[in-house]
């Protein structure tokens, strides 16, 4: 399972959203909308990167666990 997290432009963090990232967002910060946040690549593609919520923009993360072999 994915852990997904968001970072706002503020550095507040929102961790454990679960399956639906937008969705988790929008009840915790209490709004009814949100719209997509894209950001352009090097190669000039552009990808769906988070949310803008209100006056926050939320930045999506995957969090993997940490893990090393001894």
């Amino acid at each position: 399972m994915k852990h997904i997290m968001g970072i706002d432009q503020y550095g507040q963090t929102y961790h454990n959203l679960g399956k639906y990232p937008r969705k988790e967002l929008l009840r915790r910060v209490g709004y009814k909308n949100a719209r997509k946040m894209y950001r352009d690549k090097k190669d000039t593609s552009s990808v769906h990167c988070g949310y803008v919520i209100g006056r926050m923009w939320i930045e999506l993360y995957t969090v993997e666990p940490f893990e090393r072999n001894i």
